[in-house]
């Protein structure tokens, strides 16, 4: 296969996976498996942040969520500490994941390992595509989630929600900080204060 086959190998496999996520999501006027959805957002947001992905990228931009109703939160106990280990363990199946197919399609190991190592994640801050990755994440989440989830947790008191912003915050680089900038500009008013509350006492 050439690389651009590969490609469409890889991004067809992933999604075709993610067809069996049995939870939807409205994208406009259609009801998508929501974790299809998801990797369209994913998409989206890496070619707003980055014009001219790598192939790599946008193999892990896609994947980002493959198949995750299978590791439901509810299987892990409640509380900070199991958050992060179930977190923990879905990034691992996803690289995982990620790598099988892109070893089907015929890239090199090297790249499949590549791919491997975005998705968990283990070199944020030190490697800039698992930071770009971490920024269209956090692209994802404050355009189609955040509302969602504040609504979802009305009984998070207002240090709760500004300690959730300012570690979203925290995660992302100078040009994912930008891209959220000006995002926050339509956000519903009672988010935009939340956030410019954040910041400021975070500076």
């Amino acid at each position: 296969m050439t690389q651009s086959q590969q490609l469409q190998c890889a991004l067809e496999a992933i999604d075709e996976a993610n067809q069996a996520d049995p939870n939807r999501e409205q994208v406009g006027n259609e009801l998508l498996p929501k974790e299809v959805a998801y990797s369209q957002h994913m998409t989206r947001w890496l070619h707003e942040l980055e014009p001219q992905p790598s192939e790599r990228m946008q193999i892990a931009c896609r994947a980002q969520h493959i198949e995750r109703w299978t590791i439901p939160r509810a299987d892990f106990p409640e509380g900070r500490k199991a958050y992060y280990e179930w977190r923990q363990a879905c990034g691992r199946m996803h690289g995982r994941r990620a790598a099988e197919i892109m070893a089907k399609c015929g890239y090199p190991k090297t790249e499949c390992e590549r791919v491997e190592t975005i998705l968990t994640k283990r070199e944020l801050r030190k490697d800039e595509d698992t930071q770009l990755l971490e920024d269209v994440a956090c692209m994802v989440f404050l355009e189609r989630y955040f509302a969602e989830f504040y609504d979802q947790k009305s009984d998070y008191d207002r240090e709760k929600w500004l300690r959730i912003v300012r570690r979203t915050w925290g995660k992302m680089s100078p040009r994912g900080h930008d891209a959220a900038l000006k995002l926050a500009e339509g956000m519903p008013a009672h988010l935009l204060e939340l956030l410019n509350e954040a910041l400021a006492e975070g500076s």
